[in-house]
């Protein structure tokens, strides 16, 4: 085990638990900034005894955040949210959680800080998402300019909020929506793939200052992708074009329900495409300039879309 200690905020979570897992295989001690670290118990196995902590932090709360930086030799911050509910608002956990973070990083002196950010980032966004995540990379640079920054397209991985969800909708719903006509373009990235653009940001392979941009081998429709979920769940169901402006209803309706299917906030982020540009990509800033091979969804989506078939993993089994 190494004396090198990493903080990590927000680490209990989708993207975390797969950082951590590397991290600890790599030799770091692992401390987890969490909210609830009664709730983190699940990280424990994924390294030595004693390698990997949680302790309690909120990126609300400036004296708990710099607590949780006492000793560290880098910070990671991947906190952020896919809804509003309560005080946890855009603003106030991206935005201003970001500056926390950031301040605190700067005010401990820590040379290495990595900031997760999206791809969707955009201080003139009709998205609030993407607006408190634009104010959350300029708090970081402003704070710490050799802060590398990683903006992330649509993650994948068996825990994910995007294809699961659809396979989940795609069990008793006879139609699949369409939003928007079901244009809007991703660039899907795999969950393994971001955490080890984080791990080379560490090692010292990403360019002080930069901004990278994360997306997988591959661009596809919402259209397009939606269908391969159909296929790969076995499931025949009729698309369902749905205008912006007419899934606003239903839209204004379902965000009110706890962790919210759909939200008017969600529709304005589908507005526009979610890829690596152009510019990052001639600069060599995406998981190819960290030396990293970008993972197909098409080879690990399988893996747990099983789930949803109508016979699970026995599926193909009866159809031969």
């Amino acid at each position: 085990m190494s004396a090198r200690l990493v903080t990590i905020f927000g680490g209990s979570g989708f993207v975390g638990r797969h950082l951590v897992r590397v991290l600890a295989k790599r030799g770091w001690r692992v401390r987890v900034a969490v909210r609830r670290p009664d709730l983190a118990g699940h990280l424990q196995p994924l390294g030595a005894v004693g390698q990997i902590q949680a302790v309690q932090a909120n990126v609300r709360n400036a004296a708990s955040v710099a607590r949780a930086l006492v000793g560290a030799d880098a910070v990671i911050n991947l906190v952020g949210i896919l809804t509003e509910s309560g005080r946890q608002t855009f603003g106030a956990v991206q935005a201003l959680g970001a500056r926390t973070v950031a301040d605190a990083v700067a005010k401990a002196g820590i040379a290495q800080f990595v900031h997760v950010s999206a791809i969707s980032a955009d201080k003139n966004s009709s998205s609030d998402y993407a607006v408190s995540k634009a104010y959350g990379e300029q708090a970081v640079r402003e704070a710490v300019k050799d802060a590398v920054i990683l903006r992330a397209s649509v993650i994948f991985g068996p825990e994910d909020r995007f294809f699961n969800r659809f396979a989940a909708l795609a069990r008793f719903s006879p139609v699949m929506p369409l939003i928007g006509g079901g244009e809007t373009r991703f660039q899907p990235v795999y969950v393994g793939d971001v955490a080890a653009a984080i791990v080379a940001a560490l090692d010292g392979k990403a360019k002080a200052g930069a901004t990278y941009e994360l997306g997988g081998p591959e661009v596809r429709s919402f259209r397009e992708v939606l269908q391969y979920i159909l296929q790969e769940t076995g499931r025949t169901r009729m698309p369902l074009s749905i205008p912006f402006a007419l899934a606003r209803i239903p839209a204004s309706f379902l965000q009110v329900l706890p962790g919210a299917p759909l939200t008017i906030d969600q529709l304005n982020l589908l507005q526009h495409d979610n890829v690596v540009s152009a510019e990052a990509i001639r600069e060599g800033r995406t998981l190819a300039g960290l030396g990293i091979a970008p993972t197909a969804y098409e080879s690990v989506a399988p893996s747990y879309l099983y789930r949803y078939r109508k016979h699970g993993q026995f599926e193909r089994a009866r159809s031969a």
